[in-house]
This record gives structure tokens, C-alpha cells and sequence, in this order.
């Protein structure tokens, strides 16, 4: 019989190279949710951690774009259009965060999301903050950008019914000359020309119906900040440094409510942060999100110390091979249930005892299935396929 090895490093010649650099990927996706159409990008590897990103009002989805090209390559990035927004429907209902929330979380059921990483800007922070504090088990992490937790005042609610009369009698073009300058800090608003004219593109195709609405959620919305604490995921705050809508001591009251939270202020910004300064913005977002989901290199190195076997002995009976193989799952199975837990759920896939009758000689092919298992634990987290080579 000629002996297997269970290593690595070695190359699989039977494994699928479609299975493994399989992508979902897409822009400007229509889904079913709530009796509505709702617009989505989608991109990044199959079986990656995943991170849904909520926009800002009146905004769409593209003010994503450069975070979704940051991440494709190790994340699975969905960025959606709020229902009224960019290329979703309206519908025919009132607004509201409540209203937001559960098209979250019937979008997030449709696409078979069980748990996902959540990160909001302005109002998408409302809906995030909303979602998490009233649906925590759908969410592994937060991060929130140029928010804030308190209901409108009544004078903000008298504002936003104004801006609607406004709306009415001056245009939609009028709406977005007023509220650019406020968006962005003055150096970027000075320099930045080409991003603002990408969120005056924005503004003005924003319909008034869905802008009257979106107004009228914003200023009806429950406050959040006495449910701060109850928040135990890791949470990232950003927030410009000139931001005028949500500044920094806003951020930092609600950091000092959420214990373990961390915050970021982010340089030369104003209140779209992630497209003011986007390299400093990514680098905050990218090391908080690496350092909260394991890391392939370190998972791969203690799944092979405990796993790793080799036969070298070719007349040693199948019993003491096999229990040699079932003692090395046991302990790869104990490592990931210690150190992995959101990766539990997959070891009930993955059979216990390897599936051959003790006649069979231990081939490849025989222990195929084992590996197959293994290889969708080991996908989800961008590690290099298991191998098994006859030697």
C-alpha cells in the first residue's frame, strides 16, 4: 500500500481550481426584499468573512466604491442601496429606521447571510446601530462613521420639515448646494473637486419622494445611546476630524459607552471621511477587520501542528491508522471550537471516523470526503486547499 500524507503544502492535482478561486461578484444586482427591488454590489472570494456597508443619506452605494475595491480581495463586500436610494425601489410605505433595519435583515436572509460585519456612515451608522442593538446575534463586528446615537432635537425636526418645503419650492439642485459644504471639510471641499462632484450626483438623482421620506424617518428616529452598552462586538468609530454634522466628541461619547470599542479621527476629513481621506480611512477599516477575524496563516499553521501525520510504517494495520487519524480530528475539532467558535457550525458537515471499510487500502480517493468537508472550513477563511498526495 503506498502511503498518503496528510501535509499542506502539497500540491492537490485533484481538487477543482473552479471551486477554488469561485467569486461572487457583481454590481447593480437586484433582489426581491420587502415587496421591493433592492440594488446591491456583491465581490469578493466565496466562503470569506463578510461585510454589508450602509451609505448615507441622501446617498447611494457607490460612495462604497473605493472601500469595496480595498477589501474584494479578502472579504466578500456587499455594499446596497437603502430602499429609495441610488438604484432601489421606493415602495410604497413610509420610511423609517425601523423600516430600514428589517429590509436589512430580510436582505441579509435572501442572500443566506446568517451573520455578517456591519459598517455604517451618517444614517446607514442609525440603521447599523439600530440592527445591532436590537438583532446582536446577526452581527460579528461594527464600525461606525460620522454618526451618532441621539434622536433629532426638536429644533433639527423643524429644520428637516423645512429642507422638505425647500425641496418643494427650490429643487433638488438647490438641496445639494446647501448641504455640500456642510459634508465635506473646507480643505476638501477646496481641493476635492472630484468627489464632489460625485456626491452632487448623488443628491440630485435622489428622487423628491424618496428624499421627502428619507427626511421624515431621519427626524422621527428613536435615540440609541441607552443601549450602548449592551453592545459586545468589537466596534470601530470613525469620524473626521472636521466633521460639523457629527464631530469628534460625538464619536468619543459614544466610545466611552461602549466598552472595548476603539476610535479613530480621521486627518483632513469632514462627515464622508471614507471618501475624504479614503487611505487613512481604509487602513483604520482594514486593520480593524483583520484583527478581528482569524488570521489564514496562523489558523493554517495550528490546524497542520495538530493534524499533520505521517505513515511511514506500511505494514501497520488500518485499526492503528485509523485511530491515529481519528485522534488528530479530535484535536483539530477541539482547536477550532476553542479558538474559532463561528466556525463550529461547519464540524457537523465533516464526518468523525474516516469512511473506509477496513478492507479498502487507504487511498485518496478514499479519504476524499473528509478532505472535501474540510476544504469548505478552510475556504471560508482564503487558506490554501488541504492536500493529500500518494507518496
Amino acid at each position: 500500500m503506498r502511503t498518503p500524507n496528510f501535509g499542506f503544502q502539497i500540491i492537490n492535482k485533484r481538487s477543482s481550481i473552479k471551486n477554488s478561486i469561485m467569486r461572487h461578484k457583481g454590481n447593480n444586482i437586484k433582489i426581491s426584499v420587502n415587496n421591493i427591488d433592492l440594488s446591491y454590489n456583491d465581490e469578493g472570494p466565496e466562503g470569506a468573512p463578510i461585510i454589508i456597508f450602509i451609505h448615507g443619506f441622501p446617498l447611494n452605494k457607490s460612495m462604497w466604491d473605493k472601500q469595496v475595491n480595498a477589501l474584494k480581495n479578502n472579504y466578500r463586500v456587499i455594499a446596497y442601496d437603502i430602499r429609495g436610494h441610488g438604484n432601489s425601489e421606493v415602495g410604497a410605505i413610509d420610511f423609517s429606521i425601523d423600516l430600514f433595519v428589517n429590509d436589512l435583515l430580510r436582505f441579509m436572509d435572501a442572500l443566506k447571510i446568517e451573520k455578517t460585519i456591519l459598517c455604517g456612515l451618517s444614517m446607514g451608522g442609525y440603521i447599523a446601530l439600530n440592527a445591532i442593538e436590537n438583532h446582536p446575534e446577526r452581527f460579528s463586528a461594527l464600525i461606525l462613521s460620522d454618526t451618532n446615537c441621539t434622536a433629532d432635537t426638536p429644533e433639527s425636526k423643524e429644520k428637516r420639515m423645512l429642507t422638505i418645503i425647500s425641496i418643494k419650492e427650490n429643487g433638488v439642485e438647490k438641496l445639494a448646494d446647501d448641504l455640500l459644504p456642510n459634508l465635506f471639510a473646507p480643505e476638501s471641499f477646496k481641493s476635492n473637486s472630484e468627489e464632489i462632484v460625485a456626491v452632487k450626483e448623488m443628491i440630485v438623482t435622489t428622487t423628491i419622494l424618496s428624499l421627502n421620506k428619507s427626511l421624515h424617518a431621519l427626524a422621527n428616529r428613536k435615540e440609541t445611546c441607552s443601549r450602548l452598552a449592551e453592545i459586545k462586538v468589537p466596534v470601530l468609530i470613525l469620524v473626521g476630524k472636521d466633521d460639523k454634522i457629527t464631530p469628534p466628541e460625538v464619536a468619543s461619547a459614544m466610545q466611552e459607552k461602549i466598552e472595548g470599542s476603539q476610535l479613530s479621527i480621521i486627518e483632513h476629513a469632514g462627515h464622508l471621511s471614507n471618501l475624504e481621506n479614503t487611505d487613512e480611512f481604509n487602513t483604520q477599516l482594514k486593520k480593524f477587520i483583520d484583527s478581528k477575524n482569524q488570521n489564514p496563516n496562523k489558523l493554517q499553521k495550528e490546524i497542520q501542528s495538530v493534524f499533520e501525520i505521517q505513515i511511514t510504517n506500511k505494514k501497520a494495520s488500518f485499526d492503528k491508522i485509523e485511530k491515529d487519524l481519528n485522534s488528530k480530528i479530535m484535536k483539530i475539532t477541539m482547536v477550532i471550537k476553542d479558538k474559532y467558535p463561528e466556525l463550529v457550525k461547519y464540524l457537523d458537515e465533516m464526518p468523525v471516523t474516516i469512511p473506509v471499510e477496513k478492507k479498502q487500502e487507504i487511498t485518496l480517493k478514499n479519504l476524499g470526503g473528509y478532505y472535501e468537508a474540510l476544504n469548505s472550513l478552510l475556504t471560508k477563511y482564503k487558506l490554501e486547499r488541504p492536500n493529500i498526495e500518494n507518496n
